[in-house]
């Protein structure tokens, strides 16, 4: 494993567990509602061309966020 990150600097098909999830409070609550919970796995499925959205996969379905969004869920990278 590697060092603490965030989310947005994950690369396409590396997979992570989530650590925290900061920001506001409404962006917080948002993110925890849609799964993105400390303790779960995800995976960087792909990003758009121009690198906003990212697409993530977790607890089974397809999650678009903003890489303002991902910037505030630190993950921690697993190995492959």
């Amino acid at each position: 494993m590697t060092t603490p990150g965030t989310l947005a600097a994950l690369s396409v098909g590396a997979r992570a567990r989530v650590i925290e999830v900061g920001g506001d409070e409404r962006l917080q609550q948002r993110l925890l509602e849609l799964g993105v919970l400390p303790g779960i796995e995800l995976k960087v499925v792909r990003t758009a061309p121009l690198g906003d959205p990212l697409e993530v996969q977790v607890m089974g379905y397809s999650l678009s966020l903003r890489r303002s969004e991902a910037e505030v869920v630190r993950i921690e990278a697993l190995s492959e």
